[in-house]
């Protein structure tokens, strides 16, 4: 059975707003939650970007029964692996159990901040699998020693563990990554509804692995609302990752997505409050094999309106795929 999740988007929301979302998240009955993990919002106009460790914090603590998790950290750049692997443990004691570490190759957007340049692709992400590699170590217990072709790890232990380490998942959008996942990861994480990666993922050691899919939807109950929102704050999400993931601030973001208009977006991103559409976004994900798919609602001050119609209307719909 296909599980639904919501999104806590640190790009459109502060800290408190993020932690009473999730709370009303689990009340509404859904099954799990992700958040994204970013310094820079995409656009200017979503106006967030709070420290996602924090926030995942004090989640853990005002929840009971949804699973949290990163979608996603970049362990290569702005954190250290040995410190990812820290935050991590860290978390899965606090929630009891319930974390999930998904983890990605990053975004110029994000890594440039610490001042270290942006690798190629194919560096990129000969550092994630030396950074999943240290992680794992680190979650087996006992002291780490490591002198790799990126990182070094100098007498590294984790004094708080959980008994059982957090699930690792690695985002995948291309060959190369559904190989590190299939071979490395726990579970695959993408946002694109294509058989062809699960596919590759299975072919690399996936088969049998969940596949925690995601996409963007724009509730309102005046469709031209919903519609003009998704245009002012997800028109950069059409981009793909080959371009996103290049692009080094939200000044470059806006640029790219000046052409978009509004009904590019509203073809791509569901608007309004039939919830035959909401369904019929989230149709393919299903098809395509992913078995957990996370929904994020487009604008900050919208959630809680979100939550009560996807509560009473959407996700019972939702669970009749």
């Amino acid at each position: 059975m296909t599980r639904f999740g919501y999104t806590m988007l640190t790009e459109q929301a502060g800290p408190k707003d993020l932690v009473a979302h999730v709370v009303r998240a689990e009340e509404a009955g859904f099954d799990f939650s992700v958040m994204s993990d970013h310094y820079f919002p995409w656009l200017d106009e979503q106006g967030h970007a709070p420290y996602a460790w924090s926030v995942l914090g004090a989640a853990a603590q005002a929840t009971t029964r949804i699973p949290l998790m990163t979608y996603v950290t970049c362990p290569t750049m702005r954190y250290h692996p040995a410190v990812v692997a820290q935050k991590a443990a860290t978390l899965q004691l606090l929630s009891d159990g319930r974390f999930r570490l998904g983890l990605g190759s990053g975004e110029n957007l994000n890594e440039h901040v610490v001042g270290g340049g942006w690798p190629s692709v194919d560096v990129r992400h000969e550092m994630l699998a030396e950074a999943v590699e240290i992680i794992r170590a680190l979650f087996e217990g006992g002291y780490v020693n490591r002198r790799g072709g990126h990182f070094g790890v100098e007498s590294a232990k984790l004094w708080d563990l959980p008994d059982r380490p957090p699930p690792i998942g690695i985002a995948a959008s291309g060959a190369r990554s559904c190989e590190l996942a299939g071979r490395l990861a726990d579970l695959l994480i993408a946002t694109d509804p294509d058989a062809g990666l699960l596919g590759a993922f299975d072919e690399h050691g996936g088969a049998g692995k969940p596949r925690v899919g995601q996409l963007p939807v724009c509730y309102d109950t005046d469709r031209d609302a919903a519609v003009r929102r998704a245009h002012e704050q997800f028109r950069w999400f059409g981009g793909g990752w080959k371009v996103n993931s290049e692009l080094p601030g939200t000044a470059a973001f806006a640029a790219a997505s000046a052409p978009v208009r509004p009904e590019d977006v509203a073809r791509a991103i569901p608007c309004g409050d039939d919830p035959d559409a909401f369904v019929a976004a989230v149709r393919p994900y299903a098809e395509a094999g992913f078995t957990e798919i996370a929904l994020v609602q487009v604008g900050g001050d919208t959630q809680a309106a979100f939550l009560d119609w996807a509560e009473k209307t959407l996700l019972p719909a939702l669970r009749e795929l």
